[in-house]
């Protein structure tokens, strides 16, 4: 299996662990949970069961008692979960495994309507399972709002019973390239950036990669072809996350519009909806889905928090699959494209943000304490330049790096022009924030610095290599 070395290490230190566990692993929808509680126990389930996708409780009762009956389970359809979950009690008691390794995959699933599923699940963990000392019980889901709200913020019965959590995360440029590789792909870390700006770290989305094609090619068969596999997943990915999804794509809509991204404010007077907490509550489980990100510009307050949209593949969507082509071709027909060009840039720009560990590293800040944040000027009387500055590492060491990210096929050339915005962004950060540590200009592109008048003023450099550590 590629990468999740921690994820396997703490599954497997749990396993080990003298009490029962509860574990929670969850994630966006493709992201590989599954793949991972499977590959890690492979032989050591005494059950595993997963919940039917739109199904009511009668279905999910039935289908329950069919993973009952391959663990051993004699007797008929349960009536309701109570007695499901006392059925699999007797099952996994007469299990003779050391540990004993209960997986639901896709539990929210099984929580339908008046269906007393989380009152039933309190009473088996809470009544039996946590009474033992051998249950690893882990439970998956890609709903994570339903996982927030009814395991990790549970008021009830399950309040603080769940004894991990395992937030799995895409794929990193590193463990693309460890995929693709494993696969037998022939790839350049120029294509796999540039797949990875489309289609994010989903490993799901890279499986459909075929060997003997282009990227553009192979961007064409699963994205714009008439059955492309990717085609509608947009939809498909937000309805089978979200039970509200219209709300969720709406704000993920408004969010792609905006490069920096919205404040909470600016998301209400634009979608011209009531100031009440679903939106918070819709930010906040985006953002916990892996969609999003909250920030702060530097200097201000919580309030002013700003969202902005980093998933790849939502990027992408809106950018070229929202309104599609008729071409079957149409990456490969538009590669040289001023549209494919724009899009390059913003999206390695977001590439660079969910690699921020890489970039700490290249620059030998890995191990200081630092502080992210984006920050935007909108010009005064003093400095009546507007300035929008991506990335601040703010550094406990008295350094701050503004980061620039730029995208080109070849070394990046900071021409006159160029220069003369950077020096006015530094000029502009320093003077109106006051900062009184040291400011260091930090280019990261994907093929390094062009060494020439200009670039001296660059302090430090990452390139596209470097993110893939």
């Amino acid at each position: 299996m590629v990468g999740r070395k921690n994820e396997i290490n703490e599954l497997n230190r749990l396993y080990e662990s003298d009490e029962s566990e509860f574990i929670a692993v969850y994630g966006r929808r493709r992201v590989g949970k599954t793949y991972l509680v499977r590959e890690t126990f492979a032989d050591r389930f005494a059950f595993h069961h997963t919940g039917l996708p739109n199904a009511p409780k009668r279905q999910q009762l039935a289908h329950f008692k069919e993973s009952l009956s391959a663990a051993g389970f004699k007797g008929s359809t349960p009536e309701n979960w109570f007695a499901a979950f006392h059925a699999l009690q007797d099952v996994v008691s007469k299990s003779v495994l050391r540990r004993k390794v209960v997986f639901i995959d896709e539990l929210p699933w099984m929580d339908t309507a008046k269906s007393d599923f989380l009152m039933a699940l309190e009473t088996f963990w809470n009544e039996w399972a946590s009474a033992r000392k051998d249950i690893v019980l882990i439970v998956c889901g890609s709903a994570a709002a339903w996982m927030v709200k009814n395991l990790f913020r549970n008021r009830g019965g399950l309040h603080n019973r769940v004894t991990a959590r395992i937030c799995l995360q895409p794929f990193t440029l590193g463990e693309c390239e460890a995929f693709t590789a494993e696969r037998g792909l022939s790839m350049s870390r120029t294509d796999i950036a540039e797949c990875y700006m489309a289609l994010g770290g989903i490993p799901y989305y890279w499986r459909y990669l075929a060997r003997g094609m282009s990227l553009a090619q192979n961007l064409d068969r699963i994205c714009f072809a008439i059955d492309a596999p990717l085609k509608h997943e947009f939809e498909e990915l937000y309805a089978s996350l979200f039970k509200d999804a219209s709300s969720y794509k709406k704000v993920v809509a408004a969010l792609a519009k905006k490069k920096v991204g919205m404040t909470r404010l600016e998301l209400l007077e634009t979608l011209d909806i009531a100031a009440t907490g679903k939106l918070s509550e819709t930010l906040e489980t985006l953002e916990a889905s892996g969609f999003i990100r909250s920030y702060r510009s530097y200097g201000s307050k919580k309030k002013n928090t700003i969202y902005q949209l980093t998933d790849p593949f939502s990027l992408f969507h809106f950018r070229f699959l929202e309104t599609p082509s008729s071409d079957e071709h149409f990456w490969s027909s538009t590669t040289s494209s001023s549209a494919q060009t724009i899009w390059k840039g913003i999206a390695f720009e977001r590439l660079c943000l969910l690699h921020l560990p890489q970039i700490r590293k290249a620059l030998g800040i890995g191990s200081i304490h630092v502080e992210a944040y984006g920050w935007s000027f909108r010009g005064d009387e003093t400095y009546p330049d507007g300035v929008q500055i991506d990335l601040v590492i703010d550094r406990a060491d008295n350094v701050m790096n503004i980061c620039e990210m730029k995208y080109s096929a070849n070394a990046f050339a900071i021409d006159k022009a160029y220069d003369r915005v950077l020096g006015r962004k530094i000029a502009t950060f320093t003077g109106v924030t006051g900062t009184r540590k040291a400011v260091h200009l930090t280019l990261v592109t994907a093929n390094g610095l062009l060494k020439n008048h200009y670039s001296s003023r660059v302090q430090s450099e990452v390139t596209l290599s470097d993110l893939f550590t």
